[in-house]
C-alpha cells in the first residue's frame, strides 16, 4: 500500500487536514506500506516556504514521519509540485496530441461573465465549450501571434462517471454535469485536477484517503486516470471535522491549527489519539491507546459517513492521561518554555534546577489539563506577596475566622527554631505541634498555615507545596530557576503584613 499527503503551504496546518494525515499514516504503518508526503505548492500568490515549513515541523511534532517526501527523498520525486512542471507540460502534451485535450483562448472576464449568468439562471456553472471546436489552423494562428491560452481536458459525452468510494460506497456522476475543465492554466501552472492525477499516478499511490470536500473533483480525476491510461487509486473520502455547532470546524470556533493547540500545551500523542477519535473508534471499551496500537487496529471501513464534532474537554480528558504517563524529566522538559514566559525558568536550568522542576511539575500536573496551566499551578513558589494575597477576599476571610491568627504566630515561633521542612514528615511533625499548642485541627488549622504559606486560599496539598517551598529556598542563584522564599521567612512576612494590615 502506498499512500500520501499533501497539504498547500498557504497556512497552517488545521486539525481536520492533520486528522487527514493521520488517517494516511495508520493505513501504511499497519499494513507495512508507504506514507508519501507531497507538498501541492502552484499556487504561486499564496504558497510561502515559511507556511511549508511550518507544517513540516507540525508534522514533525505529531510524530507523522514520512516514508518519501521533502528532506527524505525517494526514487518518485521531485516530491513539491513546483519542481514538476516539466512533468505536467509533458502529460498535457500527450493528451493534447491525442485529442484528449485542446488550447483555450478565452479571457477571464468572459469566463466569470459565463459563471455569474449560470448561477443568476440558478445553474451549475460550466464552461460552454467555446474553444472545444476550434481548427488546428486557427489554433496554430493563434499561438504564433502570442495569445494566451490555457489547456482543457475533453470531457467524452454521455453517460455517467463512477467510483466505489471506500467510506460512501458507489458514487456516480452524470458526465454531462462536469464540464471541460482546466489542465494548464495560461501561465503554465496546472491546475490542481490535473496535476494531482499526474503525481498520484507517477508515485504509485494505491490509496487515496482525503476529505469529503474532494468528492466533487474526483469525477474529473477518474476521467483524467482512464485518458492517460493510468490505474486509479482507491479512493475513501472522509466527514469533515466540524465545531460544536455542527458547521466545519473554523477560527470562530477557537483554536482550529495543530500550532495553536501545541501552544496551549497539548502533548503531541494526545492530540493524534484524539484526532484519530474524529469519526473512527479502535473497537472494544478503550479509546486512549498508544499510536502503534492505533495503527494495528486502524480500517477505512470502520470510518463513519457523519461528520464528527471536535470536542476539546475530550482532548483535554485525553491530554491528562498522556500528562500522567509523560514522566517527570519529560514533563519538566516539556512545560520549560511555558514556565520560561511566566519568568520562572530564568535562564537553562543546572542539574539542580531540573531535578526541581521535575518534582513540582508533576505536583502541579496532576490537576491541570494542558502544559500552559502549570505555571498558574507553580506561581505560589516563585511569587510569594504577603500583602497582596491578604487583599483577596477569600484570604481574608481565612485570617478573620476564630483562631486563624494565634495558629499564623504559632507557626511563625515554630519555623524559627526549626530545619527546613523540606519533606512530608517534616512539615506534618510540624503542623503536629502547631496543633497541640493552639487546640485547632482540621480547616480551623490547614487553612491558615496555606494562606501564610502559599499566600491562596487553595492548590496542591500542602504535603507537597510545604516542601517544595523550602527544597525551593535550598536551591542556588545559579539554578537558572526565580528565587523561591522559603517557609519561615514567608510566615514571617504574612504576620507583618497581618500588622500593618
Amino acid at each position: 500500500m502506498r499512500v500520501r499527503f499533501a497539504p498547500s503551504p498557504t497556512g497552517h496546518l488545521h486539525v481536520g487536514n492533520a486528522r487527514t494525515a493521520l488517517f494516511n499514516w495508520l493505513l501504511a504503518r499497519g499494513s507495512g506500506g508507504t506514507f508519501i508526503l507531497r507538498i501541492e505548492d502552484t499556487d504561486r500568490e499564496r504558497s510561502t516556504s515559511a507556511s511549508e515549513q511550518a507544517i513540516l515541523e507540525d508534522l514533525e511534532w505529531l510524530g507523522l514521519e514520512w516514508d518519501e517526501g521533502p528532506g527524505v527523498g525517494g526514487d518518485r520525486g521531485p516530491y513539491r509540485q513546483s519542481e514538476r512542471l516539466d512533468i505536467y507540460r509533458a502529460q498535457a502534451d500527450r493528451l493534447l496530441a491525442e485529442g484528449r485535450a485542446y488550447y483555450c483562448f478565452c479571457p477571464e472576464a468572459q469566463l466569470k461573465a459565463e459563471r455569474e449568468a449560470a448561477l443568476a439562471a440558478g445553474e451549475a456553472p460550466k464552461y460552454s465549450g467555446r474553444c472545444r471546436s476550434l481548427s488546428p489552423s486557427e489554433v496554430a494562428a493563434r499561438r504564433s501571434r502570442g495569445e494566451p491560452a490555457a489547456v482543457r481536458f475533453r470531457v467524452p459525452e454521455g453517460g455517467d462517471v463512477a467510483f466505489l468510494d471506500g467510506v460512501r460506497g458507489l458514487v456516480s456522476f452524470p458526465r454531462a454535469t462536469i464540464g471541460d475543465f482546466v489542465l494548464l492554466r495560461s501561465d503554465g501552472n496546472p491546475a490542481y485536477n490535473f496535476a494531482v492525477v499526474v503525481d498520484d499516478a507517477l508515485m504509485e499511490v494505491t490509496q487515496v484517503v482525503r476529505g469529503e470536500d474532494h468528492i466533487s473533483n474526483t469525477p474529473r480525476q477518474v476521467l483524467l486516470y482512464e485518458a492517460l491510461g493510468y490505474r486509479a487509486p482507491r479512493f475513501a473520502h472522509v466527514a469533515l471535522v466540524m465545531g460544536p455547532d455542527h458547521t466545519p470546524l473554523s477560527k470562530r470556533h477557537g483554536a482550529t491549527s495543530v500550532a495553536e493547540f501545541r501552544a496551549r500545551g497539548y502533548l503531541p500523542e494526545a492530540l493524534l489519539n484524539y484526532l484519530a477519535l474524529i469519526g473512527w473508534s479502535p473497537g472494544g471499551d478503550q479509546e486512549v491507546l498508544p499510536i502503534d496500537e492505533l495503527a494495528r487496529r486502524f480500517r477505512l471501513e470502520d470510518v463513519g459517513r457523519s461528520a464528527g464534532v471536535f470536542d476539546e474537554e475530550k482532548l483535554a480528558w485525553v491530554n491528562r492521561h498522556y500528562m500522567r504517563l509523560a514522566g517527570a524529566s519529560r514533563l519538566a522538559r516539556l512545560a520549560a518554555p511555558f514556565l520560561r514566559a511566566e519568568g520562572i525558568v530564568v535562564t537553562e536550568p543546572d542539574a539542580g534546577g531540573w531535578a526541581y522542576l521535575e518534582s513540582v511539575v508533576v505536583m502541579a500536573s496532576d490537576s491541570v489539563d494542558r502544559l500552559a496551566d502549570i505555571p498558574g499551578r507553580l506561581r505560589f513558589l516563585f511569587s510569594y506577596d504577603a500583602a497582596r494575597a491578604l487583599a483577596r477576599p477569600e484570604v481574608q476571610a481565612i485570617v478573620n475566622e476564630d483562631g486563624a491568627r494565634e495558629v499564623v504566630r504559632c507557626l511563625a515561633h515554630e519555623l524559627a527554631a526549626s530545619e527546613r521542612l523540606t519533606s512530608r514528615e517534616a512539615f506534618r511533625a510540624a503542623a503536629d505541634r502547631v496543633k497541640r499548642e493552639t487546640g485547632r485541627k482540621g480547616k480551623a488549622l490547614f487553612h491558615p498555615i496555606r494562606v501564610a504559606l502559599t499566600g491562596e486560599a487553595g492548590g496542591p496539598e500542602l504535603d507537597h507545596a510545604v516542601p517544595a517551598i523550602d527544597l525551593g529556598a535550598q536551591l542556588p542563584a545559579g539554578s537558572g530557576l526565580s528565587p523561591v522564599v522559603g517557609c519561615r521567612e514567608r510566615v514571617q512576612l504574612f504576620l507583618e503584613a497581618l500588622d500593618r494590615a
